[in-house]
């Protein structure tokens, strides 16, 4: 739910960084970081990914594999460049030995080539500080931590009829669907342009190619798309570079390790030269006193977090504990966190608050890096539910026909709307609402029930039966555009996302019966056509539907939390000697 999603807004960060690149950061944290994950968890038994990940054999129990991200390998461990050649014949002769089927995967991945240029351009080479240098993670003892299988029980297997296993397949075959013509039509592009049956790259990618691909690959091994899974996994090891050369993201491009075969090395590296240039870079543009976002300072927590985890780095942790800090120690009125910040006063500006655009990844992140640290980050809690409160006293309300909404802030003018990125608030007050002051418990739950409610009403009211970019309250109408300009949908996933959470807190059935009104009325074709697929779509509207008709192990959010593109980190959980590992 980062800004990317508000057309035509190029804001700056304080930092350094301006909205596009701050969204292609999160962007790319969050695919390799998933990349990572799903392909461990997909294939168990790869001797390159143990060889990666697991420490070797004759190595104790529990002693870390040590892996150097500045471009070279550990001593005795020195790898040679990857080898075309050797690579193709390789291929081939796996062809002998698999399937027919998987011969055709086999065959459509060497038409990769053809799609995206293998090249890798040459890129300076930025020096590491010995304490960043190591990338250490012990795959078995995460494995050991993990409550449920990453994938469930899939308890109700026995019953190939039932209703639900049903309905979920169909998620899964427009998910088939969404990527089998992009895989046809924009292969190596960042988004689909259904119309036209091309590729777009987008400026707010920054010149990086594939977003489709890194945003699909944790959906496509959760549904158990294997080949396509494989498929985008392959295009990633082969065709995606972190070579850029648009100006959005060519500030970074020098501290990317082309090249380097193994992902979260890139990870790491990229991290810790993302900081860099944030902190250290010299930007002409903070003497215009361009404004920077609140959704751009809190948006990046949960990943850096895991990054300290990854790495056992914690300048990570550091820096985004240090913008949470003076974040909260800012004066805000009335205990409001406006949307606006400038870079060169250091001040609040405008004074717009809201849950929706523009702000709205800052309040998620602050829950979720309290749910993240196995409940051990507390400022991050506090800070949330005194955000929590200042939002209910001053933006909360309740239509005449008894719809309950949150409201923009204006220099204390209130705009009666909400965006549909707002309403991704009802799944997050519900996922926050345990861990509240024991009389406030009830009541946040009934209000996240009221909210998604109200995001539901908005889809009802509309002819297509999806919901608007954008609702208001007023006396002609209620949960409803007003605006042409506010009446399109863009396969935003934020409705859905709260029923999937009101759906595993709660069991009520109106959540899946709301959920199934989206999934048909969008296999109808109902839905208004819409220029871009976007890639957040496969990454978040088709995973929280498939998540709404799965039990509750799958992706258990007991193990799992979501950032805010809904690629899954895992929750710090005490190790086997009773102790929690945390950054924080």
């Amino acid at each position: 739910m980062l800004m990317r999603k508000v057309p035509g807004f190029v804001p700056a960060s304080p930092w350094g960084l301006r909205l596009p690149q701050k969204f292609l950061f999160l962007l790319f944290l969050s695919g390799l970081v998933t990349l990572c994950f799903g392909a461990l968890f997909l294939l168990p038994h790869s001797s390159r990914l143990k060889r990666l990940f697991l420490a070797p054999r004759a190595q104790k129990p529990g002693l870390e594999l040590v892996a150097e991200v500045g471009g070279r390998s550990p001593p005795g461990k020195q790898e040679p460049p990857p080898n075309p050649a050797l690579a193709e014949r390789a291929l081939g002769a796996r062809h002998n030995r698999v399937s027919p089927r998987r011969k055709e995967w086999m065959r459509r991945a060497q038409h990769l080539k053809e799609w995206i240029p293998r090249a890798r351009p040459t890129e300076e080479h930025i020096p590491t500080t010995a304490s960043s240098s190591l990338l250490r993670f012990d795959f078995e003892a995460f494995q050991r931590r993990l409550r449920h299988p990453v994938l469930g029980t899939r308890a109700e297997s026995t019953e190939p009829q039932s209703p639900v296993r049903a309905q979920r397949e169909k998620i899964k075959e427009m998910m088939q669907f969404a990527w089998a013509n992009y895989r046809r039509y924009a292969m190596g592009k960042n988004e689909l342009r259904p119309l036209s049956k091309d590729g777009y790259q987008g400026h707010i990618f920054g010149g990086l190619n594939g977003a489709t691909i890194i945003d699909s690959l944790d959906t496509l091994y959760l549904m158990e798309l294997k080949e396509e899974f494989q498929e985008a996994k392959a295009w990633v090891e082969n065709c995606f570079h972190l070579n850029v050369v648009s100006t959005h993201a060519s500030q970074r491009s020098a501290g990317h390790t082309a090249g380097d075969p193994t992902p979260r090395c890139r990870l790491a590296r990229r991290g810790d030269r993302g900081w860099f240039c944030v902190f250290r870079g010299n930007w002409g543009w903070a003497s215009t006193g361009g404004s920077s976002i609140l959704a751009e300072c809190g948006s990046l927590h949960l990943e850096f977090l895991h990054l300290t985890e990854l790495s056992g780095n914690q300048i990570f942790a550091e820096k985004v504990r240090k913008i949470r800090r003076v974040l909260r120690e800012m004066k805000k009125p009335y205990g409001l966190y406006p949307n606006f910040l400038s870079p060169v006063t250091g001040n609040w500006e405008q004074h717009h608050v809201s849950i929706g655009g523009l702000g709205d990844s800052f309040y998620e992140y602050l829950i979720k890096s309290w749910l993240m640290s196995a409940k051990t980050d507390t400022e991050a809690k506090v800070m949330y539910y005194e955000a929590l409160e200042a939002i209910e006293m001053y933006l909360l309300n309740v239509s005449p026909g008894g719809l309950t909404y949150i409201a923009e802030w204006r220099g204390g003018i209130l705009d009666h709307k909400m965006g549909h990125l707002a309403c991704f608030s009802g799944g997050m007050i519900a996922l926050g609402a345990e861990d509240a002051k024991e009389e406030k418990r009830a009541h946040y739950q009934e209000l996240a029930a009221q909210i998604t409610r109200t995001c539901h009403e908005s889809y009802a009211r509309s002819d297509t039966k999806l919901g608007p970019e954008a609702f208001w309250f007023n006396s002609n109408k209620e949960a409803e555009a007003t605006h042409e300009g506010e009446s399109y949908y863009i396969l935003r996933p934020e409705v859905v996302e709260s029923y999937m959470y009101l759906w595993r807190l709660t069991h009520d059935p109106i959540y899946r019966e709301w959920g199934w009104e989206v999934v048909t009325v969008s296999a109808r074709g109902r839905a208004q056509e819409t220029p871009t697929q976007q890639s957040f779509f496969l990454a978040e509207t088709l995973k929280y539907l498939y998540l709404l008709f799965s039990e509750d192990d799958t992706l258990s959010l007991e193990d799992w939390v979501f950032n805010t593109e809904a690629h899954p980190l895992p929750v710090n959980h005490s190790d086997s000697s009773g102790s929690t590992r945390h950054p924080y």
